[in-house]
């Protein structure tokens, strides 16, 4: 077997670049660097894909510490005819003090590292290997693909402490047939070596394999096999294309590996979630998968999490019929696909991976993105007037502009800088942000209608607006107006008088909710005939139980303020309330818009406007009952009102109470 030794480049005659320079390529990101390894590596594996395969492309980032079992094999192998001094080559350090940190980034159902290993041989189209493990800087091959250049492979490098990774890569033959290489590299600092010719200058790039020729091969077929297994690196199937790039002793920015794995696993999510989605009922495009020790760390869902469903549904929204077509008119160039969503919502939970985005607790962006369907950027727009209100938009390049967004991009691939062109590209560029935001401000402006003889300004818009100038007022953030919370009033305008002719009503059979929502089925309260409603009615005097003694009055107690709560894919209003008066009551909601500050009730709404609706009453168990009047036995239980309000309006919550008779 061969066995794979160390080669330090030494500056060759005609010059070379130095491994500073190399790692400089990537500049000063903002972004810090896992989340750069997440982005650069997937565009990697995407650019990679099999074009002919049926099944998406598999992603996933393992950590681990390298165990007592292969603890040897690391430091007997990778110290092979290693470069002397830490300065020159801290790999050895890291080997040998302490366990063995590593972070392995994988794809299959990727071509894998192909081609020629030498790079004056690589003349054809298939250089994959050369083109990551020997050159920098080498223009994209594939088509429409994320990348633009080279230089985001420098992440591993830096990812690195010792500045070291290991390639093991399974790809196809010129034959036909199937070949595994693997190699090391290290990218570290450039150095003088003393020798007995006198000093000598080498480049800081030293490669890991096969030394007996005049340059340094990968180990290829068995012996590549055999050295990963000894290392416990993951094999590959016998049909297997694909790589894996192994960062020895990665930087997790202070993070502990499981924490670092999660904050990895979010950020996928945040960056890859175009390719998380079915579309046109097709599968996800890719899989991704991310473990710590052999523990999985969950990938979340991007339907199911906030605020990244709202970039889904802008995503549907672009690629449907309500997506708006983008165009920059001198000179005339269509640009691209716009699609935008707003929402009543909870403020946000923000996490580590949203606030590297500068997403906090409102989310008003837009995110580009190039045909390859890889996030580029979220672009922020202006804050909506509350942090209930939020909006999503996604902008996709067309692909006639693909070579112009791509120029535009830094080599982290996080940006669109129209200063880095010239006319006409910059242009377009400048334009494509221009119509976004002339976009964004149609979707924040006081639309809708208004009715005869009044001013034609929308309520809902106006009510958000001017909130802000009301004193006094209950709400949450300007977007609703409340009673005072711990009323124990009802929150109607006018008094309610006693409503003493009531109806019997018992448990029934359930019934489900409106069709307009997605929600369970729900227990609603049924008489004789289903409808909520017995035949038996009785007349009480006020403030007796119906036999002249006298008796507690019904009443509803406010709990707290109304708040939005998510409800599967919709954001509701919710009050909690209790009816701390013992015995049956029957409770019913009075809804209306209101204008701030007023204390005026909008009963008229202009045509076609939305008025708010109960969706369900909620006992404290957490299960649903009918939106119809609900007989709820007194006591200390909590209850909450689920309420879908009505777009851009403040609504007024009311909730009605009547005492039910008894035989």
């Amino acid at each position: 077997m061969t066995e794979p030794r160390w080669f330090s480049q030494p500056y060759p005659p005609e010059g070379a670049s130095a491994a500073e320079g190399i790692r400089n390529q990537l500049g000063r990101p903002e972004l810090d660097l896992l989340t750069i390894l997440v982005r650069e590596s997937a565009q990697n594996s995407w650019d990679a894909r099999l074009t002919q395969a049926s099944s998406p492309v598999e992603y996933r980032i393992d950590m681990w510490t390298v165990g007592p079992a292969h603890t040897g094999a690391w430091r007997e192998l990778l110290l092979n005819d290693a470069p002397t001094g830490t300065a020159k080559f801290p790999l050895r350090d890291t080997l040998r003090h302490g366990p063995v940190q590593v972070l392995a980034v994988s794809d299959r159902g990727t071509r894998g590292l192909g081609g020629p290993t030498r790079a004056d041989d690589a003349v054809g189209p298939d250089r994959d290997f050369v083109s990551f493990i020997r050159n920098i800087g080498e223009p994209r091959d594939t088509a429409l693909g994320g990348g633009t250049y080279g230089f985001g492979k420098g992440i591993f490098y830096l990812l690195s402490k010792s500045g070291t990774v290991l390639v093991h890569s399974r790809c196809r033959t010129a034959k036909g047939g199937h070949e595994t290489r693997l190699i090391g590299c290290t990218l570290w600092k450039s150095y003088v070596a003393d020798e007995p010719r006198g000093g000598r200058r080498y480049t800081g790039r030293h490669w890991w394999g096969d030394t007996s020729g005049d340059v340094v091969e990968p180990l290829v077929g068995r012996d590549a096999e055999t050295v990963a297994h000894r290392l416990g690196l993951r094999p590959f199937g016998t049909e297997e294309t694909g790589t894996t790039v192994v960062v020895i002793d990665p930087d997790l920015d202070d993070l502990a590996p499981p924490a670092a794995a999660d904050y990895l696993a979010d950020s996928i999510t945040w960056h890859l979630w175009p390719k998380m989605i079915a579309v046109d009922g097709k599968p996800p495009a890719m899989r991704f998968a991310v473990a710590c020790d052999g523990v999985e760390h969950s990938v979340p869902d991007p339907r199911e999490t906030r605020p990244l469903n709202m970039f889904v549904a802008a995503y549907e929204s672009m690629t449907g019929p309500d997506g708006s077509a983008l165009y920059c008119m001198k000179p005339k160039q269509y640009l691209g696909r716009l699609g935008l969503v707003k929402r009543i919502m909870p403020p946000l939970e923000p996490t580590r991976a949203s606030l590297m985005l500068d997403i906090d607790e409102v989310v008003h962006h837009v995110c580009l993105m190039r045909p390859a369907e890889l996030v580029v950027r979220y672009q922020p727009g202006p804050k909506p007037p509350s942090v209930n209100q939020g909006y999503a938009g996604v902008f996709r390049a067309d692909e006639s502009m693909d070579e112009t967004y791509a120029k535009a991009e830094p080599p982290t691939h996080d940006a669109w800088n129209p200063q880095s062109l010239v006319r006409p590209e910059s242009t377009f560029v400048q334009t494509t942000f221009r119509r976004i935001n002339e976009a964004l401000d149609s979707l924040l402006s006081l639309g809708g209608a208004a009715r005869t003889g009044s001013s034609n300004v929308a309520l809902g818009a106006a009510s958000s607006l001017f909130s802000g100038l009301v004193g006094g007022a209950w709400g949450i953030g300007g977007a609703t107006a409340y009673s005072k919370p711990g009323s124990t009033t009802s929150r109607a305008s006018k008094t309610d008088g006693p409503e003493d002719r009531t109806s019997r009503s018992a448990p029934g059979r359930p019934v489900s909710a409106p069709a307009t929502t997605n929600w369970p089925t729900v227990d609603g309260p049924t008489g004789t005939d289903g409808s909520g409603t017995g035949s038996e009615s009785f007349t009480a005097e006020p403030g007796t139980n119906g036999t002249g003694t006298p008796s507690r009055r019904p009443r509803v107690q406010y709990v707290g303020e109304p708040y939005y709560d998510d409800r599967g894919d919709t954001s509701l209003l919710v009050q909690d309330f209790r009816l701390p008066v013992p015995g049956l009551q029957r409770v019913r909601i009075d809804l209306a818009v209101t204008l701030p500050g007023t204390g005026g009730r909008e009963t008229d709404p202009p045509i076609g406007a939305s008025t708010p609706v109960l969706i369900a009453w909620e006992d404290a168990t957490g299960r649903l009952h009918a939106p119809e009047a609900c007989v709820i036995e007194g006591s200390e239980s909590i209850w909450r009102a689920l309420v879908q309000p009505a777009p851009d309006t403040m609504t007024e919550i009311g909730i009605k109470v009547e005492a039910v008779k008894t035989s």
